[in-house]
């Protein structure tokens, strides 16, 4: 931490994140990705949250990339530096069937996948589907149970039709207060920054009321992605900021339905809120390569 007690700087700008990676065309859209590590290292997807971009887990990529894996990254359709189609109907079951192009683009057969917030339920719908081919999933704080999701007012709002006339009003400063609002362990205004930049380039700001439907899509698909969570027979890890408000509830029912997977709680002051790999990357990233580390041996 810096000298005010705020978690620095210490991920590559976007800029240079951006040009580490490239841009495939996938169901006629446009999807930036990038993959790191050895070519012949353990296969790993990452999947980042909302509002933002895959640029959330640049602090811990090295800990990956350094234990062996080869981490294949994305941005979803609508955020970062993939298109973002101003009026189109954004859902996870798209955003899955994207993952899956990619995948089959980059001939990857199976892969371990860790995902975060937005992520979670895309993670879902992908173990729905196949779950054979995930050789073992980390979760990250998110809204696997959609009754346990607890939306901050602003994203309420996003969702509703006021929502249209809102998202191209927001601003830097009001996106800083909503962030700040999630977090137990307080980032830099640089940080933060990078983050604004991942949402709101490319007209980011003219989309967010499409995003924001993907409450009612998490809702309608509740028990179906339940039951993919519930009933993965994989190695499963969560690690958790419990001062998270809007997914620091889930951590009991996780608790309680699934006591054969690893928990990482973040709990050591300052409590960790709802972006671990931000906002605690020393302990989180570690945690991720040695969980996927262990899956070495799934493959032999």
């Amino acid at each position: 931490m810096d000298e005010q007690g705020k978690v620095g700087t210490m991920r590559p700008s976007r800029t240079e994140w951006i040009a580490g990676g490239t841009r495939v065309e996938l169901g006629g859209r446009s999807l930036f990705y990038r993959q790191d590590g050895p070519a012949d290292g353990r296969p790993v997807t990452l999947l980042h949250g909302y509002p933002t971009s895959s640029h959330d887990w640049a602090s811990v990529l090295p800990a990956l990339v350094e234990s062996g894996c080869r981490v294949t990254l994305l941005d979803f359709l609508g955020f970062g530096a993939s298109a973002k189609p101003r009026g189109h109907d954004y859902r996870f079951t798209e955003q899955a069937d994207l993952v899956q192009a990619l995948w089959n683009h980059l001939g990857i057969e199976a892969t371990a996948l860790v995902a975060h917030d937005y992520g979670v339920s895309v993670a879902q719908e992908l173990l729905a589907r196949d779950p054979d081919r995930i050789t073992r999933m980390a979760w990250l704080n998110g809204g696997l149970y959609a009754d346990l999701y607890r939306p901050m007012a602003i994203q309420k709002l996003m969702a509703s039709p006021l929502g249209k006339l809102l998202g191209p009003l927001m601003s830097e400063t009001s996106y800083r207060m909503s962030i700040h609002r999630t977090l137990g362990r307080p980032l830099s205004d640089a940080e933060v920054h990078q983050m604004w930049l991942a949402t709101s380039s490319d007209g980011g700001t003219r989309i967010q009321w499409d995003l924001n439907r993907y409450h009612a899509e998490r809702r309608a698909n509740a028990d179906r992605w339940r039951k993919s969570l519930e009933s993965y027979s994989g190695p499963t890890m969560f690690v958790w900021g419990p001062a998270d408000p809007i997914s620091g509830e889930q951590l009991s029912r996780l608790r309680e339905r699934l006591p054969a997977a690893r928990f990482v709680v973040l709990d050591e002051p300052p409590v960790v809120g709802h972006w671990p790999q931000l906002e605690d990357p020393g302990v989180v990233g570690p945690a991720l390569a040695e969980f996927l580390r262990d899956g070495a041996q799934d493959s032999n």
